[in-house]
């Protein structure tokens, strides 16, 4: 009896180390918890931080970059004066050099306004102009007149293919402008001499996920043929294409093919415009290639908006 009232009382203390030893991981889990439950916040907090800081460096590029714009404009407007000889004639080697300073000034102004739809975007503060319909074969052929002689003077031929049959509707003409200039830029920086780059734009119908698909099915069963709801533009190009794994980033922000044959220079900007200014208007864009077999650029915009 003595030997059990022993044995129970050295058990004792050791039953209560036991349960302390239990109460113990209760309180680190507790602990634990608190700490995952702050971490959201922290990490909210964080990264308000960092959005914040991020749109203070983007409206301090929109403003050196417009403070930029009077003096460059005024450069460009003497350059264009001398060029057109109203000030005296001017020799071969004056011409040439007055020809590089107006390309390098017009490479300038379009980094510039880079810099400003791409703050603009940033900050919320793009407005587009959807009010009327408008004529995207004037748009393309304006820029096209534009362009025209810059793919000359590399030697790459230019094409633009429209369709008979776009109608006016309503898109903001700047910024389709905008849009095709960049996949144009892009085109003849990549595209060697004696290579070819097409634009073409025709009407589309555009299956998004959120048409009911079994409608649809039930139309084309029937033979019906729906009417386009989209306009579908593509710049294509004899350049030495781009491989399947970035055909996703090369949309982003700041990003370049990391090779040397697709390395054109630039900071990255002109295609993660276009698929903001493209998903402004509602549209998607996208790109189909693989090297050495040249790339083709596409993006839609509906035909009607809201």
């Amino acid at each position: 009896m003595s030997e059990h009232t022993d044995n129970a009382a050295a058990a004792a203390p050791i039953k209560r180390g036991a349960d302390q030893s239990a109460i113990c991981p209760t309180g680190c889990e507790t602990q634990a918890e608190s700490q995952a439950r702050n971490c959201p916040e922290d990490l909210l907090r964080a990264y308000q931080q960092l959005e914040g800081q991020y749109q203070s460096c983007a409206q301090a590029l929109a403003t050196a970059a417009h403070d930029l714009r009077t003096p460059l404009a005024v450069v460009s407007g003497y350059i264009e004066l001398l060029m057109s000889g109203k000030l005296g004639p001017l020799t071969d080697r004056q011409s040439r050099c007055l020809e590089d300073m107006y390309s390098s000034s017009q490479r300038l102004h379009r980094l510039i306004t880079d810099f400003l739809t791409f703050s603009a975007l940033q900050t919320g503060n793009l407005n587009l102009q959807l009010d009327e319909p408008r004529d995207l074969h004037a748009c393309l052929t304006e820029i096209c007149s534009f362009w025209l002689q810059r793919f000359q003077a590399k030697g790459v031929a230019f094409y633009y293919l429209p369709s008979e049959h776009l109608h006016p509707f309503p898109f903001d003409y700047d910024r389709v402008q905008r849009i095709v200039s960049n996949l144009l830029e892009n085109a003849l920086k990549f595209t060697p001499q004696g290579g070819t780059v097409w634009l073409n734009a025709e009407p589309q119908l555009w299956e998004r996920r959120s048409l009911d698909v079994r409608n649809h099915t039930r139309e084309r069963r029937k033979g019906a043929q729906a009417a386009p709801n989209a306009v579908r533009v593509s710049v294509a190009d004899t350049g030495p294409g781009i491989p399947p794994e970035f055909h996703q980033e090369i949309f982003g922000d700041f990003f370049q093919v990391p090779n040397g044959e697709m390395s054109g220079g630039g900071m990255g900007l002109g295609l993660g415009i276009a698929r903001r200014l493209v998903q402004a208007h509602g549209g998607k864009i996208w790109v189909e290639s693989e090297p050495s077999c040249g790339s083709k650029f596409s993006f839609v915009l509906p035909l009607k908006h809201g």
